[in-house]
């Protein structure tokens, strides 16, 4: 069985020209599988980003989503509980059923469909409800793809990782021979992004020099050099604001996340802003006793506290410009506290893909032995699409 992909001047009329691909079966899943295996579904193709889960004769029996597995993290989910549990939260959304069509139908169908139900991708499935090709939005209507423009944050002092950043902006530290921020922008033109503005202010001559305007990188590169630092949102403030959606990301960090499937929530979400956040594990050290007045009600030994914390990494719409001053000192919590002041929509996308800040020694050493250790995969050179 294949998974035939739509020839896109065949768009608009008539059956379609189905053409042969990948294993359609890499997709599925079964009742064994977990939240993880579904990822690995998800990520098994940079065209089709959907899991499939079927009997046991390919019988299609629901879809899961990057934004379905997103949903369950938040949910308290992890990714070894059982791929089905997605289904209770996927009931809530507007769409619980699986959306497909059969086999053969014809390319106009197919995309009214996919802009009713606001979706990208549909199963296509025979006479006996078997999963036999995937419809893709891209093929059926090539220039669906929606931009994004990107601001990398690199004008941070990097005190915690002095003295290595004395002489050097912490953005531009090593990892697997190459600049931390060198990796952000390959990443960034592997999903699209054209244009980028760097900040900057501690030893910005650095950046300009390795960077330029771009041109080496795939790029188009331009700077805004905060003369006194205006806080992680300030330089909102110094640029012009944006006809599209604006991808912010802090120039510290190591992920391996694809910034288009946050693109992809953020929209599914009708969010003016949304912030990437990771799952954070403390342990209290101690036994914690509860009390009810001078009475002991509870006692549990060192527990286990799980919660979100910003990654750094956010999806801003232009109308979020409105509550920002030129040349004010703002952070992004304040940016955060202001629009859900105003009863501005704020989604969070958990992050589960490798992430790691590297604004302390022991996380930067963490980060070059996982590039040594093959850990963090090389970033690839070519546009993917």
């Amino acid at each position: 069985m294949t998974l035939k992909l739509l020839e896109p001047q065949n768009q608009g009329k008539g059956n379609l020209f189905f053409m042969p691909g990948v294993d359609v079966s890499r997709f599925f899943l079964t009742s064994a599988a977990t939240i993880e295996d579904a990822i690995t579904a998800i990520d098994r193709s940079g065209r089709v980003s959907l899991a499939l889960m079927v009997d046991g004769h390919h019988r299609l029996i629901n879809t899961i989503s990057d934004g379905d597995v997103r949903r369950g993290l938040l949910a308290g989910l992890r990714l070894t509980d059982p791929a089905e549990k997605l289904l209770p939260i996927k009931a809530q959304t507007p769409y619980p059923a699986p959306i497909s069509a059969r086999a053969g139908t014809d390319s106009a169908t197919l995309l009214g469909l996919m802009q009713a139900r606001s979706v990208r991708q549909i199963p296509l499935l025979d006479s006996s409800g078997r999963v036999v090709d995937i419809a893709l939005l891209r093929d059926l209507l090539p220039s669906a793809t929606e931009t994004f423009r990107a601001v990398v944050m690199a004008g941070g002092q990097g005190s915690r990782l002095r003295p290595l950043t004395v002489a050097l902006p912490k953005p531009m530290l090593l990892v697997g021979g190459r600049p931390v921020m060198e990796r952000i922008i390959d990443q960034l033109r592997a999903v699209g992004v054209s244009q980028v503005e760097i900040t900057t202010h501690h030893n910005a001559d650095k950046i300009v020099e390795h960077f330029g305007g771009g041109e080496a990188f795939g790029v188009k590169i331009s700077y805004v050099n905060e003369e006194s630092p205006l806080g992680t949102a300030g330089f909102l403030g110094l640029i012009e604001r944006p006809q599209e959606p604006l991808l912010v990301i802090n120039g510290d960090i190591v992920t391996q996340m694809n910034f288009r499937k946050m693109f992809a929530y953020h929209r599914e979400q009708n969010a003016e802003m949304t912030v990437a956040v990771r799952r954070y594990d403390f342990q209290v050290p101690y036994g914690v006793v509860e009390c009810g007045g001078s009475r002991v009600t509870r006692l549990e030994e060192k527990p286990m506290i799980e919660f979100f914390v910003n990654a750094g990494i956010y999806l801003i719409e232009p109308s979020v410009f409105n509550v920002v001053q030129p040349r004010q000192h703002l952070n992004m919590t304040e940016l955060i506290q202001k629009l859900l002041a105003c009863g501005r929509p704020v989604a969070s996308f958990p992050v589960c893909e490798y992430w790691l800040d590297i604004g302390q020694l022991a996380d930067y050493e963490r980060a070059q032995t996982d590039a040594a250790n093959g850990i963090l995969d090389p970033i690839p050179r070519t546009e993917v699409s």
